[in-house]
């Protein structure tokens, strides 16, 4: 299906959160936008993901009874992002931050929450906050899209239970003391209840959380304000008058035909996450070919842009966002990609060993540090091997990538080769190709000390972040306890992306530069298209997304404020 008009007041090219953000926000201040999506869905990455939106003294944080603000922010940042590299743009993040979720929250369907208990990354740093920065999408009722609901892109399955069930972190906690606590077996089963009920009209659950979530009242915002969405198509190239971007070219059957835009094109395609010749350009050799990202994150936004003269940004201390990722194969033969975010890597009982069969990292860091300190010990061999050990009793009481807690047939991913069994840490050794005496030796000095809850090597559950992300019922270190029970497993872990963090040049406008320093007019940039703020750095939860809203939001107020443009183009064709 083909756009109703041939001129947009705006055109945006990608349906992530950046994207949609831009679209919502120019057709909330009275803009005909159209939004351009090469796929068959709604939500890129976003929809995957946890949701979760860094935002530094927003207001809603009020809600849960914390402060903060812009003065602590900076002062955290400057330890966490110390290079001068991009400074204004962090300035213009903290300053419009709040305003933007304010905007959002007024003018379109959007809806946030705190997350009081969600600490930064590097909680010992000076100006670093508890919780409250990051915000997570209110759930939502993806029956409120109608037939729209299939056009949003379902979350992994492996992140769903029953089939399609999403739940939310509050909800976790119950399902693991299901059958022991009343309260949390009632509120499990009208959980799966409710959930049965959704299925009786929609192929998947409708209670919608996190990413999803998030992706969902986005689309819906879109919807309300008649947003048309372009699905399936690819933009072939961008449209010039002069020295200004005045629209797209997209690919029709046999011919391509230019779609014209008299305020400007929006530019939020995800980054370059799949695209191998500028992985091998840009990332370091041990970081392999794994992404957690959609597959869609190819660079074409990157190349459009190039192409008519932007710059990129390559001052950054990592090319990307970092997660260990887990591979498997799903029943259907797609190959799957499980990001160890949060759920297994902090808990008591686990620990991560090099291919030398030794321990080389705090594995309750965050996931970007984690990966990061893969990185260094792989010494820039592309394929060097790392696992996660655990026990018996861990695997049933947490899980172990995409396998619940609570598995009692796990000899299926056994079978499969994605875990390994065996009885005892030697022979596990042996069928990992480390040499058996050293994991024996490393377990043994993990466990002489775990027993009392301490980690002297790594000093794990150290901080609040990293208690946060173990077993708060686990005694005395939520992240600590010894590996004793047979059998033993371990779990293959990759160096993957979360996302890009070098992309295109951008001013606090989020406006394209040229090389020079000069915007291109008419064309912006937002998501892991625009390079990263942050440097590559990632100083706490949600630090893509907030930026990405933040300067979604930017991009589509300037449009709305900004001159139409004089085009005779409308007609044309290439």
């Amino acid at each position: 299906m083909m756009p109703a008009h041939e001129t947009y007041d705006v055109i945006v090219v990608g349906a992530g959160a950046g994207g949609m953000t831009a679209a919502a926000v120019a057709a909330a201040e009275g803009l005909r936008v159209l939004v351009i999506e090469k796929t068959a869905f709604v939500g890129g990455t976003t929809a995957w993901s946890g949701g979760m939106v860094w935002i530094p003294a927003n207001a809603n944080m009020k809600e849960v009874e914390l402060s903060d603000s812009i003065t602590d922010a900076v002062q955290y940042l400057s330890s966490t992002v110390p290079e001068p590299a991009n400074a204004g743009l962090r300035a213009a993040f903290l300053a419009r931050g709040p305003e933007a979720i304010a905007y959002l929250e007024a003018n379109t369907e959007l809806r946030l929450q705190p997350v009081r208990a969600c600490p930064d990354h590097f909680p010992e740093r000076l100006g670093a906050t508890p919780g409250g920065r990051v915000l997570e999408p209110v759930a939502f009722d993806g029956m409120w899209l109608g037939k729209a609901f299939a056009r949003l892109r379902a979350p992994l399955p492996e992140f769903t239970l029953f089939g399609g069930m999403m739940v939310n972190r509050l909800d976790i906690p119950h399902l693991r003391r299901f059958g022991k606590s009343l309260r949390s077996t009632l509120r499990a089963a009208r959980l799966v209840s409710e959930y049965g009920l959704q299925r009786l009209r929609s192929p998947r659950g409708t209670t919608l959380h996190l990413g999803n979530a998030l992706a969902a009242r986005l689309y819906a915002s879109l919807l309300a304000r008649q947003v048309e969405i372009l699905f399936s198509a690819d933009v072939e190239d961008l449209s010039m008058q002069g020295d200004r971007v005045a629209g797209v070219v997209i690919r029709h059957g046999a011919r391509d035909r230019l779609i014209a835009a008299r305020r400007g094109v929006v530019l939020a395609t995800g980054g370059f996450s799949h695209d191998a010749a500028l992985r091998r350009r840009f990332f370091p050799a041990g970081a392999g070919l794994v992404s957690a990202t959609n597959t869609s994150s190819t660079g074409g936004g990157i190349r459009l842009a190039t192409a008519a003269g932007a710059a990129l940004n390559t001052d950054a201390t990592s090319a990307a966002y970092w997660v260990p990722a887990s591979l498997f194969r799903r029943a259907d033969g797609s190959r799957g990609v499980f990001p160890h975010a949060v759920t297994d890597r902090a808990k008591p009982g686990v620990i991560a060993v090099n291919a030398a069969g030794r321990r080389f990292v705090n594995e309750a860091l965050s996931y970007h540090e984690f990966v990061l300190a893969m990185l260094r010990d792989s010494n820039g061999e592309p394929d060097r091997p790392f696992h996660l050990i655990c026990d018996r009793e861990f695997l049933w009481a947490y899980g172990l990538g995409r396998i619940k807690p609570f598995t009692r047939n796990y000899r299926r991913y056994v079978a499969s080769g994605e875990l390994i069994e065996a009885p005892d840490v030697a022979q596990l050794a042996a069928k990992i190709g480390i040499k058996p005496s050293t994991l024996s030796a490393t377990i043994a000095a993990y466990n002489a000390d775990a027993k009392e809850g301490r980690d002297p090597e790594f000093g794990r559950g150290s901080t609040i972040y990293q208690r946060h992300l173990g077993d708060a019922a686990h005694k005395p270190n939520p992240c600590v306890a010894p590996i004793v029970t047979a059998p033993f497993f371990a779990l293959r872990i990759y160096p993957a992306d979360l996302g890009t963090a070098i992309g295109m040049k951008v001013d606090a406008q989020a406006r394209v530069l040229r090389a020079d320093g000069t915007p291109i007019a008419g064309l912006y940039a937002c998501g892991n298209d625009m390079a990263s703020i942050m440097n590559g750095n990632c100083p706490g939860p949600g630090i893509t997304l907030g930026p990405a809203l933040t300067f979604g939001y930017i991009a589509g107020r300037h449009l709305a404020e900004g001159a139409t443009v004089a085009t005779d183009m409308a007609a044309a064709s290439v």
